[in-house]
């Protein structure tokens, strides 16, 4: 049987059929083209943020098929995996003065921030809290490629720079370097920087211009209400009042320029934060502040000494302790080297001091307490008083406070320039027995329990009474109420209501406390019967008094508040580089 001829489709017939056959209706083409136009820009959309990571990359795409060395004049280098080591000569930024000019230099930093325009490209590079403005300049030495591949690099993107240094004519105001500037010759990126979440330079204005900012939006906030007031609706939306509102909310908003950035965004974004100029020089003093207290101790014979900070029960007494599993038992992180240093001290060291973290389970949400913070901790056998201790510890602090202010300075004056602060007055170092200042207190007209300690607002205002009467801001309050100190504390030999126990107050709040330590055994379980603490569950420490040991006495300080008080800042978490709270265990 024969098979009937094959169909024959020309071109033309194939398209009618298939217009025939799939040809969209108008909606269905409208609804299509919308779905194609919405793919488009989200293709474009990705391509750019792509490209926002990459910038340097992209803008230099043949270049970086090279080596990426310093054989070329610009590019993206390889990522560093220590393939080599050239012995390059890198120049630290804070050397770079009129005594550099001529020298050729080769400088790593971050790009701060840049400026482009025709065949100039300002980059103000930062390394630390010192910078550098560099100039890329279209030139036999700096082809127009470079300067256009400079313009591109993302703010803190981590750069090397070659260049030319020279004197600049006129100071360089945004830059700590200002009498020179660095005419670049090379550029290439060690690491390019994605759009970041705070701009650096809001994290670093000045404290005082957003409060002239606040103050002068509150003001036009009070005209705009007052004018309401004063006015009925009908009136506001009709001349001349609807101009005059019109005017004083459009100055409101102009008045608002200065970006302002919380806390919390601060510290939610903290490795951001902790590169501002004003943070740096915070963590060197802080550091600052543990080294003098070293070389002190050091020099008055003490031995450092490091305790365990997993313990198998309470050092301090009271519920602020935090617990752990520790295989088939509880553990508890340490409130405190106390029983250890303690201990060290009947083990016949006689003066030893330790830094290290300290754990309090306290849910305060204060803007002075942490719940990990780094302590300062002293211990020592005295002959006869334990006011000896007290000695030491005014000679330790008068050293770390001359120390800050004459090794230091630079330091000061970085954190002053964001946060205004006021010389410290520091000599004399006052004492004061706690019935004298419930005495000033009560004369001030601040009504107290005489034998409670002292709240917040009552230490402030005693800081303020202490500073108008002996022009000090530094303190020492001795004979604290018994009732508000450890068992360990010794009590008065006089008046049982009261303690041989200390605290030492910088700018009016406490940065120290100690006391003299129960030294007997039998006084010892008493004490810690009295409080709360079961005899049973510090067996060791009690037994360790059993074998004799010498009276002692010693403190705890806070180094992190000593730091914030010092520089006059308003909250700790500027002085804890991650700090922990009852909110925060991130980052």
């Amino acid at each position: 049987m024969s098979q009937p001829p094959a169909e024959v489709t020309t071109p033309a017939t194939s398209s009618a059929a298939a217009a025939a056959t799939t040809a969209p209706s108008k909606a269905a083409a409208k609804k299509l083209a919308k779905q194609q136009a919405k793919e488009k820009r989200k293709t474009e959309t990705a391509a750019k943020v792509a490209a926002t990571k990459s910038t340097a990359a992209a803008a230099a795409t043949a270049t970086t098929a090279a080596s990426g060395t310093m054989d070329q004049v610009f590019g993206v280098k390889i990522l560093n995996q220590s393939q080599t080591r050239e012995n390059a000569q890198y120049t630290k930024l804070k050397t770079l003065d009129p005594t550099s000019n001529g020298k050729t230099v080769l400088l790593r930093g971050r790009v701060f921030a840049s400026r482009a325009k025709g065949n100039l490209c300002f980059i103000l590079l930062r390394q630390g809290q010192f910078s550098v403005q560099c100039l890329f300049e279209k030139s036999e030495t700096c082809p127009k490629a470079l300067v256009t591949f400079a313009s591109k690099v993302t703010n803190e993107s981590i750069v090397d720079i070659v260049g030319q240094v020279k004197t600049s004519p006129v100071p360089i105001e945004k830059a700590s370097q200002r009498e020179v500037e660095v005419l670049g010759q090379k550029l290439f990126v060690v690491s390019a920087a994605a759009p970041l979440p705070l701009q650096l330079e809001d994290l670093s204005r000045p404290s005082p211009f957003l409060k002239q900012q606040k103050a002068l939006v509150e003001q036009l906030g009070k005209q705009i209400e007052a004018l309401k007031t004063k006015h009925t609706p009908e009136e506001q939306n009709a001349s001349p009042v609807k101009e005059e509102l019109a005017k004083l909310e459009a100055e409101r908003v102009k008045a608002q320029s200065f970006v302002r950035v919380n806390q919390e965004a601060r510290l939610d974004h903290r490795v951001v934060d902790l590169r501002t100029p004003a943070n740096h020089a915070i963590f060197r003093l802080q550091s600052a502040v543990a080294q003098l207290f070293r070389e002190y101790m050091y020099t008055q014979d003490f031995v450092e000494i490091h305790t365990p900070k997993l313990i198998g029960c309470s050092s301090e007494g009271g519920a602020n302790i935090f617990s752990v599993d520790y295989f088939d038992r509880k553990a508890y992180l340490a409130q405190s080297p106390q029983l250890y240093k303690q201990m060290a001290i009947t083990a016949d060291l006689d003066r030893v001091f330790e830094v290290g973290p300290v754990f309090r389970a306290e849910n305060s949400h204060t803007r002075r307490h942490l719940t990990e913070f780094m302590g300062l901790d002293i211990e020592m056998a005295f002959y006869e008083h334990y006011h000896e201790v007290l000695d030491v510890l005014e000679g330790m602090f008068n050293y770390l406070f001359h120390g800050l202010e004459t090794r230091f300075a630079a330091d000061i004056a970085i954190v002053n320039q964001q946060y205004p602060l006021q010389p410290l007055v520091y000599k004399p170092i006052m004492r004061l027995k706690f019935p004298e200042a419930v005495q000033m207190l009560r004369e001030a007209g601040v009504d107290m329990d005489p034998l409670s300690d002292l709240t917040t607002p009552q230490e402030i205002r005693l800081g303020e009474l202490v500073k108008q009467k002996y022009n000090t801001d530094v303190y020492i309050l001795d004979k604290f109420p018994a009732c508000a100190r450890p068992f360990y504390t010794m009590p008065d030999p006089v008046d049982p209501n009261y303690s041989n126990s200390y605290d030492i107050f910088l700018r009016g709040q406490e940065i120290c406390s100690g006391s003299q330590r129960v030294h007997d055994p039998e006084l010892l379980i008493k004490r810690a019967t009295a409080k709360g603490v079961k005899p049973d569950t510090i067996k060791d420490y009690i037994d360790s008094f059993r074998w004799g040991a010498p009276p002692h006495a010693g403190a705890g300080i806070g180094l992190e508040r000593v730091t914030m008080l010092y520089l006059g800042l308003k909250n700790i978490r500027k002085t804890s580089m991650f700090p922990r709270d009852p909110n925060r265990l991130f980052p």
